[in-house]
């Protein structure tokens, strides 16, 4: 009997900790652009159509839990900002270099509407991509008819050199530019460095033949290596002496070496690696601190054969080195009709979520992409909003830049269920309020701050009116913390009681 009631709290304690809700966590959604796969939905909309879209899009998920938007920005060396280095996208006109009409800057829109809403944009940029297509005309400020020696054909596409130091610098004055104009949260670029390999070999031996920096012919993958290498440490020294609070995450393939390559690779058989085929050595940007987040697609099942959810999210756990982990998760598999059984499955991308919040190294997760939230996932939108995401949750704050807390609130005002409060005011960006999170507990309740499950609201007001939440009234105590901008939290304010 003692032996079966050990079993019973063990097993409801377990159970307690899956479900519980995580005071901070990661909760992200990709828009890509590129080829219209989720916004506009199409060329040419009229700005106030792409305004209404963008809207419904940043509503649809924050009303599923999530807390910030990665946004495809720079889809093929072009624009969706306007740029003095680089030409309006064609996925927003129809014609690449020509502005949206009326005329709007979209990046600010959405970082305005974001923000309005206690959300994150993080901006999704491709480094080296320069057109989907080559038969797609580049406008005629292109960069790419100012450098020609720049530009190679690989396959039906366009891409710039990586090896040629002019394509960094022009790479790294791009970001830049973007971080100084733009009051965004993070500069985010996924997993096409080098792009996926052809039956074709890459057609670089002109610039490893004038700037192989020493490195032979035998040797030309660590020198592919070595080119992502710098553009990735210029891009975060140019970020953080822009704003340093201003994150730079990386989204890589979900393998980085498989096992038979590597010893410390992943027990995994995948096609194509980071390190092995796109030239992205992951693991050496995250040691020496180049990066803030990883966060990995892992776009494959609980138990996939050659590579297999668990095993992949258990050896990225093993490979953080004290940055950010988050994993990018695959609701566009999820199919009423698809072909793999286990997609038909309602639990699996739950399964993967508790999977994911009994690791401590992991820290949340983004999903590909915002569209398939508008389709049957299996009643994967509700256990969302109702189970996983029930209560919002903090994005993690990155110690690395900042440690410091915001001064916290003096005293709580109450009227009723309306509650009040004035935050210090600073000059330093790092230590600005940048939110306020509202936590709530029935008297008597034992109160733990570390307990998403008492989160009531994370916002961006000074207010907020509590709803009635029973019909014989109850007494509540309310807390209000402050935020700053990279998520360090303040003390908490001693409680005012409601009755409600």
């Amino acid at each position: 009997m003692k032996v079966h009631l050990l079993f019973l709290t063990l097993f409801f304690l377990v159970v307690c900790k899956v479900n519980a809700q995580p005071k901070y966590e990661f909760r992200a959604t990709w828009v890509a652009t590129v080829v219209n796969i989720d916004w506009p939905t199409k060329p040419g909309l009229h700005s106030d159509t792409q305004k209404k879209e963008a809207i419904q899009i940043i509503e649809a998920q924050r009303a599923l839990g999530m807390n910030a938007i990665i946004l495809q920005i720079r889809p093929t060396a072009d624009a969706f900002y306007p740029s003095h280095l680089e030409p309006w996208s064609r996925y927003l006109s129809g014609s690449q270099g020509t502005a949206p009409a009326p005329y709007y800057d979209p990046l600010k829109f959405w970082i305005d509407e974001c923000h309005k809403r206690g959300m994150e944009l993080h901006a999704w940029l491709n480094p080296y991509r320069v057109a989907q297509n080559t038969e797609d005309p580049l406008a005629t400020t292109h960069i790419a008819f100012q450098h020609p020696d720049w530009i190679l054909k690989y396959g039906n596409k366009l891409y710039f050199d990586p090896g040629v130091q002019g394509v960094r610098s022009f790479i790294t004055k791009v970001v830049q530019d973007i971080v100084r104009r733009y009051d965004l949260d993070a500069i985010h670029m996924d997993d096409y460095f080098y792009p996926y390999p052809l039956a074709e070999p890459f057609p670089d031996s002109a610039s490893f033949f004038l700037y192989n920096r020493g490195f032979l012919p035998e040797d030309i993958a660590d020198w592919r290596r070595e080119n992502v290498d710098i553009t990735i440490k210029m891009l975060n020294d140019s970020i953080k002496a822009t704003k340093p609070w201003v994150k730079f995450g990386i989204s890589p393939f979900g393998v980085w070496r498989n096992i038979a390559d590597d010893p410390t690779g992943s027990d995994t058989r995948a096609g194509a690696t980071n390190y092995d085929h796109l030239y992205a050595n992951i693991i050496k940007w995250q040691k020496e601190g180049w990066i803030d987040y990883c966060l990995p697609q892992l776009y494959w099942y609980i138990g996939h054969p050659a590579a297999d959810f668990e095993v992949l999210v258990n050896w990225w756990d093993k490979h953080t080195y004290g940055r950010s982990m988050y994993i990018g998760l695959a609701p566009y598999r999820i199919d009423p009709q698809s072909q793999t059984p286990v997609w038909r499955d309602p639990g699996q991308l739950p399964k993967q979520i508790r999977l994911l919040r009994t690791i401590p190294e992991i820290q949340g997760e983004a999903y590909f992409s915002s569209k398939s939230f508008n389709k049957n996932l299996l009643g994967f939108q509700d256990s969302l909003k109702l189970d996983l995401y029930r209560k919002p949750a903090i994005i993690p704050p990155m110690p690395w830049l900042d440690n410091t807390p915001p001064a916290p609130i003096s005293a709580l005002k109450k009227r009723g269920r309306k509650i009040k409060w004035e935050s210090t005011e600073t000059q330093n960006e790092l230590d600005k309020a940048w939110q306020y999170v509202v936590y709530l507990n029935q008297v008597g309740e034992s109160f733990d701050p570390e307990d998403g499950t008492f989160i009531y609201a994370i916002q961006k007001d000074q207010e907020i009116k509590l709803e009635r939440l029973n019909k014989k009234r109850k007494k509540y105590e309310v807390r209000v913390s402050v935020l700053d901008r990279l998520n360090n939290e303040s003390k908490i304010s001693v409680p005012v009681v409601l009755k409600l």
